[in-house]
């Protein structure tokens, strides 16, 4: 009897420690950002998504037990330039008003150290969804001044705009390349 006790409060532990372990984070949209940086003529030209929304699953201990589901509001797009913006938006270029969005969900966490991995997952824009790899970097975990916990994440990689359909880059002098470098710098806060 002594043993069929001590078999269920083990089992009941284990499994509640496995639980707990994979902990959930909200991406904050204040301090959550997906840049990007494009040839733009003979230089390049950046800027930034700044509504960036989502939940993050991380297991410290196993980053292989980890997710991502992210979405980026098109509309949130900056460069530093209001003309520039609204241009990007238009049909010719991001479609804003159909393609309002751009999502990601992962599909798999390679892990290559306790702090960094491949994360892999279905990438959309402009309508298109394509198997994309980030590699990624864990920037660490803390407690915020309002009596929260929170996590943060880059990744980093490179997409091609014809992938999704764009063809700016095939018109004679495009001034705009077909590579976009792209960089998230993800902040979540937790959730339990």
């Amino acid at each position: 009897m002594k043993i069929t006790i001590f078999t269920a409060v083990s089992a009941l532990f284990l499994s509640g420690a496995a639980f707990a372990a994979n902990e959930t984070y909200n991406i904050d949209p204040a301090h959550s950002f997906a840049n990007f940086s494009i040839r733009h003529v003979v230089a390049k030209t950046s800027g930034s998504f700044n509504d960036v929304k989502g939940v993050i699953k991380i297991d410290r201990d196993n980053l292989a037990n980890s997710s991502v589901d992210a979405k980026i509001s098109v509309a949130s797009i900056s460069t530093g330039h209001a003309k520039r913006d609204d241009h990007i938006k238009k049909p010719e270029y991001l479609d804003a008003v159909n393609f309002g969005e751009i999502s990601f969900v992962s599909s798999k966490v390679e892990a290559k150290t306790a702090t960094e991995g491949v994360i892999t997952g279905k990438f959309t824009l402009h309508g298109v969804t394509k198997e994309i790899a980030f590699p990624f970097k864990v920037l660490g975990f803390g407690l915020d001044p309002w009596g929260g916990e929170r996590s943060g994440f880059e990744a980093r990689t490179i997409i091609k705009a014809s992938d999704y359909g764009f063809s700016w880059m095939t018109k004679p002098n495009a001034p705009v390349g077909d590579d976009i470098e792209v960089t998230l710098l993800l902040e979540g806060v937790k959730t339990k």
